[in-house]
């Protein structure tokens, strides 16, 4: 479990750590404390791995800035099981990830060439007073946008720093041979994926500068005409790019361990070319004495962000067709969401990497401009495109309210008939006292199924990230969002004025959500139940998609578990592993890299797992129920799984309980799921003096259903040999 405490997790007051550090380590009561041993004489030991995910405050502030690659990272494991469709799906992805480096990329080119060097830079109002860059003002455009490259080059080696950090694997483990390239839980933390991931990271770097590279171009050849010069320069910054699209393209080759010789010198190569060409290229503009016009901004940027933002409309429109045509093929297939998680979560990247590059231009603006915000063109505002993100924003927020209010207020009814019947199935006698408590208990019920409701939600939200993107080429016309909405549809200017600057308000409460989210989710126990979930979600999974993804603790985690699983089996110790939550993914990874002689002596124990509801309807090739009945298969199906109806995010693994429709489990399988009675009882248990509470998403180690459930596993690993 990560977020709790080791003493709060086996329940007892004095621990002491036995293996690991104080990242991700082994902890174990202190004899002399009372019982040191669980139920039916277990020995209690607890793997704590919050420090891996999270770590200092820092740490956990960088993972909102880093946000959108992690989506996008997240999305292309969510590939269809179709072999066609799910390696277009990882093509795909990796596509958009480059988009998002250039988007990164062309937000501070926007702020420190378009902003400071060009607008800001030529104007006296906006100089005046500000002596730490007054002293560029007089200097010819050349110097200052050379000087001022150095910003986006600092962000991108801020880039690359991050992205230099890897995982620590378990020197002493190695999951048995032909695992490498069956890409489902088996494959996840394996060393293997080291090489790729420092391909890709050479990849994306080379096309940041070269898109930074491109942008210097595009201004100088506005300023001086075309030349033989920058033709050249420029035919090799678009052969640069090109060269990180083809290689992306070729994800067998790229992710190979040892892979052909062209692709290390096709790597090597664009490397070099990106370096070479950011130096020629910055030493040509420092040195550019020209006194071109600068006022109207960096030339040719307010096409290149539109561009960009229209390749990322068609490749999420791409990626949608390639996770539907995935999606007939699987026949599998359950939930409005089973197959379609990549465009859905690639969407929500590529949404919040134009909210971060709209805010950051915006902010900036605001500042140069002494806060005098207006839908009118500033001095330095910022280039249309941006203005029409903030009104697709708007327009996105309204129209998934009113999506999500219709489904709530539509799916009410349902939902409390269910809750309705959950209730009189468990707590069939009913009595006055008790009527408060019932109406209680249904709407905790009502509210987890709502969970399922979300896909048309979701859905919803990347069907207008798309079209949003798609719209904002209208930028390109030169029109402002209010002067093109009167003109074309009618739509009175006062409206898209103030939508606009409401979307940018929203924008900048979502950036400051996130950040308290960011830090919550790793400092408060209550707010990470929830929240914590998709971090650990995005974390889990190697770096595939975009190299500048946080860490993947799992390249520690599951390896150092299976490892001590392994050393205390083979010392002679039979291994019941507890996993709650997220813990149930990390547990399923590790017990499926274990040797055939460890696993008769392993059982485990699942609650509020979100293995099924979630990771199999979001990951359907690496965590389908192919994989769960290889899983249970492999540990004799000494398997024991406790779910709630009350649990908004964990749930049955393969019997539904008569609550949803799914294949009737095979024997074995059928004893895998227990539903627990959520809450214990509607009235006051013997001595106690208030009801028994609703649990939800809880761990549930305290309950004797638990302790029973570790009783029947400890028999099985006794009797089944």
């Amino acid at each position: 479990m990560s977020g709790a405490e080791a003493d709060g997790i086996l329940d007892r007051p004095h621990v002491h750590r036995v293996a690991g550090d104080e990242k991700g380590g082994f902890y174990r009561p202190r004899a002399g404390y009372g019982d040191s041993r669980g139920a039916c004489g277990v020995v209690l030991e607890a793997y704590r791995w919050s420090e891996l995910p999270s770590g200092a405050a820092a740490r956990a502030l960088s993972l909102v800035f880093l946000l959108p690659f992690m989506l996008c990272n997240s999305a292309i494991w969510m590939r269809p099981r179709a072999p066609r469709p799910g390696a277009a799906v990882w093509v795909l992805c990796r596509l958009l990830g480059l988009t998002l480096t250039a988007l990164y990329t062309l937000s501070f080119v926007g702020v420190a060439l378009d902003l400071l060097a060009c607008k800001c830079m030529s104007s006296s109002s906006c100089l005046g007073g500000r002596s730490w860059m007054s002293w560029l003002g007089g200097q010819a455009i050349g110097l200052r946008l050379a000087l001022l490259s150095l910003i986006p080059v600092a962000a991108i080696g801020i880039l690359w720093r991050l992205g230099s950090q890897c995982g620590h694997w378990s020197e002493n483990f190695s999951p048995p041979e032909g695992m490498a390239q069956r890409r489902s839980l088996s494959s996840i933390g394996r060393q293997e994926a080291l090489p790729a991931v420092a391909r890709l990271r050479l990849i994306h770097v080379a096309a940041a500068l070269t898109v930074l590279d491109l942008s210097l171009l595009a201004a100088r050849w506005a300023g001086h005409g075309p030349s033989a010069g920058n033709g050249v320069l420029a035919a090799c910054g678009t052969g640069a790019i090109a060269g990180c699209v083809i290689l992306l393209s070729l994800p067998n080759a790229l992710d190979a361990p040892r892979p052909s010789r062209r692709v290390d010198v096709g790597v090597v190569a664009l490397q070099a070319t990106a370096y070479g060409l950011t130096v020629i290229v910055l030493a040509l503009t420092l040195f550019d004495n020209g006194d071109w016009p600068a006022e109207a901004g960096l030339p040719g940027h307010a096409s290149a962000v539109v561009l960009l933002f229209v390749t990322q409309g068609v490749l999420l429109a791409l990626l949608a067709i390639a996770a539907f045509l995935g999606r007939r093929a699987d026949p599998e297939t359950r939930g409005a969401l089973h197959g379609l998680g990549a465009p859905v979560f690639a969407s929500f990247a590529v949404g919040l990497a134009v909210v971060f590059a709209t805010e950051l231009n915006f902010r900036v603006s605001d500042y140069l401009d002494r806060d005098g915000y207006t839908p009118e063109v500033l001095p330095t505002s910022p280039v249309l495109p941006y203005k029409w993100t903030m009104f697709g924003f708007f327009l996105s927020v309204i129209a998934t309210a009113l999506v999500g209010g219709a489904l709530m207020m539509l799916s009410r009814r349902r939902r409390m008939e269910s809750a309705d019947e959950l209730v009189s199935r468990d707590f069939p006698s009913k009595s006055p006292q008790t009527e408060g408590r019932r109406k209680h208990a249904r709407r905790a019920i009502a509210r987890a199924l709502f969970t399922e409701r979300l896909a048309t939600l979701t859905v919803t939200a990347f069907c207008v990230a798309a079209v949003s993107l798609g719209v904002s080429g209208l930028g390109l016309a030169e029109l402002q969002p209010s002067v093109a909405a009167e003109e074309m549809a009618s739509i009175p200017r006062d409206f898209v004025n103030a939508g606009t600057q409401y979307g940018s308000y929203l924008m900048a409460l979502v950036f400051i959500g996130l950040l308290i989210g960011g830090v919550f989710a790793y400092r408060t126990i209550a707010f990470r139940r929830y929240i914590g979930i998709l971090w650990d979600l995005g974390m889990f999974w190697p770096r595939a998609a975009h190299p500048f993804t946080p860490p993947c603790y799992a390249e520690r985690a599951v390896p150092e578990l299976a490892r001590r699983v392994t050393a205390l089996v083979e010392r002679g110790d039979r291994v019941l592993i507890g996993a709650h939550s997220h813990g149930s993914v990390l547990a399923a990874a590790s017990l499926l890299q274990l040797e055939p002689h460890v696993l008769p002596k392993v059982a485990l124990l699942t609650h509020s797992s979100p293995l099924r509801r979630l990771y199999a309807v979001l990951f359907p090739a690496h965590v389908g129920t192919d994989v769960l009945r290889e899983l249970g298969s492999q540990i004799g199906w000494r398997w024991v799984n406790l779910w709630r109806v009350t649990d908004p995010i964990g749930g049955w693994i393969f019997s539904p309980d008569g609550r949803e429709s799914a294949p009737t489990p095979l024997p074995a399988e059928a004893t895998v799921d227990r539903r627990l009675t959520d809450p214990r009882s509607l009235v006051i248990e013997g001595e106690d003096t208030v009801s028994p509470p609703i649990q939800g998403h809880r761990p549930c180690v305290s309950d004797d259903r638990y302790q029973a459930a570790v009783c029947y596993l400890a028999h099985r690993l006794r009797t089944d040999q």
